[in-house]
């Protein structure tokens, strides 16, 4: 169930440049069901900026009734967000959207979590739930250099972990496509979030291979009510089917959708 409430802020630190790590408390954590979701976030009591900012769940925690997001300070709104401290209110609408079939993986299976930039996050509760149904976890992320790499200690005490980035400043130079290709990667699911250039390679690469997607798009209402993020689906690239990246994703499975 969608809610709207005010959430504290626990704690907001900056964990790489510009990156920024957020830890929320309230209610609605209880809804939280499935990585892969995200929260419509209002920056600020003033008229601007207008929108709500969409920011995807990287860590649930049921217990203490907190949620952890991660993202980078690049616009006004962002930027206005990373000025909150502790003990601060933040008006939050969610959790929204349908998040990573954890199902798709059986036990004994390996996982390939594929994160580029801003998309790794949602990654992180998807890979501590995929660990404790018995599924094997690989990740690979990829960043534009070095400065702005972040969570690969998190996700190496998960499993298996390969860095890229483009400039080549750590890891290895390139895209994560080089990395699965130079290590000779191999998985049974791939679920997959970043830049679309980086979503449409891999389906490219990969069209035998069970992979899903989660789409970065910028939203309006992100309740399905405006139409501001919609995509052409597959079997219709150039009519009227769409699906809304707010409501019908932001995860679909590849080639479900024109990316």
């Amino acid at each position: 169930m969608i809610r709207n409430e005010i959430c504290t802020v626990v704690e907001q630190k900056e964990i790489a440049e510009h990156i920024y790590e957020l830890t929320l408390k309230g209610e609605l954590t209880a809804e939280m069901k499935e990585p892969g979701q995200f929260v419509h976030i209002k920056v600020t009591d003033m008229a601007a900026p207008l929108l709500r900012r969409p920011i995807s769940i990287c860590r649930i925690n049921q217990e203490r009734r907190t949620f952890t997001m991660i993202y980078r300070a690049e616009g006004d709104g962002t930027k206005l967000l990373a000025k909150k401290t502790s003990g601060e209110g933040i008006d939050i609408l969610g959790p929204l959207g349908n998040g990573f079939p954890v199902e798709e993986a059986s036990v004994g299976q390996t996982a390939l979590l594929v994160g580029g930039g801003i998309g790794v996050p949602p990654l992180y509760e998807l890979a501590n739930r995929l660990v404790a149904r018995g599924v094997k976890v690989i990740t690979v992320l990829g960043f534009q250099t070095a400065s702005v790499a972040f969570y690969e200690e998190k996700f190496a005490a998960i499993g298996d972990v390969y860095v890229a980035t483009v400039d080549g400043t750590y890891g290895t130079q390139g895209f994560v496509t080089d990395v699965i290709a130079q290590k000779g990667l191999d998985f049974d699911v791939m679920y997959s979030c970043g830049p679309t250039p980086m979503l449409k390679n891999l389906e490219k690469s990969f069209p035998d291979k069970k992979v899903f997607i989660s789409l970065e798009e910028r939203m309006g209402c992100g309740i399905g009510a405006c139409f501001a993020c919609v995509c052409h689906t597959a079997e219709d690239p150039t009519g009227f089917s769409y699906k809304k990246v707010c409501t019908d994703g932001p995860v679909f499975k590849a080639g479900e959708v024109v990316i």
